[in-house]
């Protein structure tokens, strides 16, 4: 299907005023301006905000705690990942999808600002997710969440840590994680797939930026086959939670988000895979201004309601 027209003016303007590609770019400016975008945004209400830093056997994790109006001790809890080619973006970016989340699906909403490469290339990341989500979940009835009952999710590289967290939590027997939330998530930072080749420019996200991301995190390329660099290729799915997995028509990633649905479904987990037909990478975070990303949310909300009811 053709590029859906409410993003024709966000493309367009983008293409008059291009300004240096992000591959083109210092790590700090690409953190500056994503943050700068981040703040133009709405920011949904919510009933309680805190910031607090969890200690971690692998050191300090900051986080962001989101409180639904009225929580109770059956409240559910979901780890959220936030996006970034695991080396750009943090609390603040994330903030206004966490709001979404925790007002709409009325859970606590804990957002982990996990380490960024290359100051700490992988496994950073994964290793501070899973103790994180570790921390968060033995700790949720003092948070005021139910620890029976603890999702994770993320979007992009957030989604890529997500799916990690869920193998590393079976394999290390736990936390329990009862859902995962991926939205066009990294799975693959080693395969080439025709939604690369078809959508690699022109669409926000590009090819040459995944190469600078991957370069950025990895120190070797040979690190992208270690299925908590690549999960798509973890030797065993089984035993995951169920999935929810959402794509973009346009998007770069939407193949090997797709293939790592089929090998979930292959391996015997409960997962459904929604593309979005002519959307780009990154329209979940555009609520405000696209349809498809308020049904996207609704989705998200009404998936994390059911698995977590």
């Amino acid at each position: 299907m053709p590029l859906d027209p409410q993003l024709e003016p966000l493309l367009a303007a983008m293409a008059r005023n291009p300004g240096p590609p992000p591959e083109q770019l210092s790590v700090d400016d690409n953190r500056r301006l994503i943050r700068e975008l981040a703040g133009m945004g709405r920011r949904p209400e919510v009933g309680e905000v805190s910031d607090r830093v969890l200690s971690t056997p692998g050191g300090p994790v900051p986080v962001r705690l989101y409180w639904p109006p009225s929580p109770t001790a059956t409240t559910p809890l979901l780890v959220w990942f936030h996006g970034g080619g695991f080396v750009i973006g943090d609390l603040e970016t994330a903030d206004p999808t966490a709001r979404d989340l925790c007002a709409g699906a009325d859970v606590v909403v804990a957002s982990v600002d996990y380490p960024l490469a290359p100051e700490h290339r992988f496994p950073a990341a994964p290793e501070a997710c899973w103790a994180a989500t570790a921390w968060l979940a033995e700790h949720a009835g003092e948070l005021g969440a139910d620890p029976s009952r603890v999702a994770v999710g993320g979007d992009s590289a957030g989604g890529n840590l997500a799916a990690v967290t869920c193998l590393l939590a079976r394999d290390r027997g736990g936390p329990p994680i009862a859902f995962q939330l991926l939205v066009y998530p990294v799975t693959d930072l080693v395969g080439s797939y025709p939604s690369v080749r078809d959508n690699g420019e022109g669409y926000l996200l590009t090819r040459p930026m995944m190469e600078w991301f991957h370069g950025h995190y990895l120190a070797d390329p040979a690190e992208g086959e270690d299925p908590l660099a690549s999960p798509v290729y973890a030797g065993d799915l089984a035993g995951l939670p169920a999935a929810l997995i959402i794509t973009a028509e346009l998007d770069p990633l939407r193949d090997e988000g797709e293939a790592y649905g089929e090998r979930l479904r292959l391996a015997g987990t409960k997962v459904t895979v929604s593309r979005y037909d002519g959307m780009i990478h990154g329209f979940l975070s555009m609520t405000g201004t696209l349809d498809a990303g308020r049904r996207a949310m609704a989705e998200a909300v009404a998936a994390l309601r059911t698995a977590l009811a």
